[in-house]
């Protein structure tokens, strides 16, 4: 049986990830209109009416915009935990009541055959979570709005087979851009987005402590203080410094804010 990821948009203009085994299909947050999801999906030779759920990592717009529409035309249950739909219910519209669904964060549970554990994050939001999916082929964690990278967050997603990690902005570009000052501080702060520099000292810290991480996909990258290229090569640089070795040791790839990565097959690593 098959387990498979796509990133049908991540950034600050919105945000949704496909997940799926053979049986049961699940998006990660939806922060886009509901048409683009479902022409993002059908590039992918998937159909909207069969996802089995959609979960929410926290109440931003760029995560819940297309939620509540996606929901009532395709009957989606939505899956959150209780602060979280506390603090979006007023912005997704009715939610029919079968399909409101309440996860505890910290605590396992299923979709179908595809385990989900919702895990605590530091971000500016009620209570926002990161997930790792777990099948018999493999794991799956995905990472991103990170203020910083805790040790709890490391044991996660330490032993993930394929790993969506943010890398928001390169510092530089940061202090030296547009952003008034208060913006600046809160994407540098415990409660905002990680740095290209920390996506690659994580993952290096990781390779050398546990060696089990295989793929990557550098996630959330900003449109105004980042590029891929740029995130790519620094993250690239401080694995080579560590003597990591990008492409034998780790693969890394990228997602995108404006259109869909490619499916990607995941697979336990040996």
């Amino acid at each position: 049986m098959g387990f498979r990821f796509c990133s049908l948009a991540s950034g600050s203009s919105g945000n949704c990830q496909y997940i799926a085994s053979d049986e049961f299909r699940i998006l990660l947050d939806v922060g886009l209109a509901g048409k683009r999801i479902v022409q993002g999906l059908e590039s992918i030779g998937e159909n909207a009416e069969r996802i089995n759920g959609i979960l929410v990592t926290h109440e931003h717009s760029d995560h819940i915009k297309g939620i509540g529409i996606l929901s009532r035309r395709f009957n989606i249950p939505i899956y959150a935990n209780t602060k979280t739909w506390e603090a979006m219910q007023s912005k997704i519209g009715v939610v029919q009541e079968e399909n409101i669904r309440y996860f505890e964060t910290g605590k396992i549970f299923e979709i179908g055959d595809i385990s989900v554990k919702a895990f605590p994050i530091s971000h500016d939001a009620a209570e926002p979570v990161a997930f790792s999916f777990q099948h018999d082929q493999g794991k799956i964690s995905v990472a991103t709005d990170l203020g910083h990278v805790s040790h709890e967050i490391k044991e996660e997603i330490k032993d993930a087979d394929f790993l969506v990690l943010e890398s928001n902005h390169d510092i530089n570009m940061l202090k030296m851009g547009n952003y008034p000052w208060y913006l600046k501080k809160r994407i540098m702060g415990d409660y905002g987005h990680i740095s290209n520099d920390t996506a690659g000292s994580v993952l290096a810290d990781m390779m050398e402590a546990h060696g089990l991480v295989r793929h990557v996909l550098l996630a959330h990258l900003s449109k105004e203080n980042n590029f891929p290229e740029l995130a790519f090569e620094t993250v690239k640089g401080i694995l080579s410094g560590r003597k990591i070795k990008v492409g034998t040791d780790i693969n890394i790839d990228l997602t995108y804010r404006d259109r869909v990565s490619k499916v990607y097959e995941v697979c336990k690593s040996i």
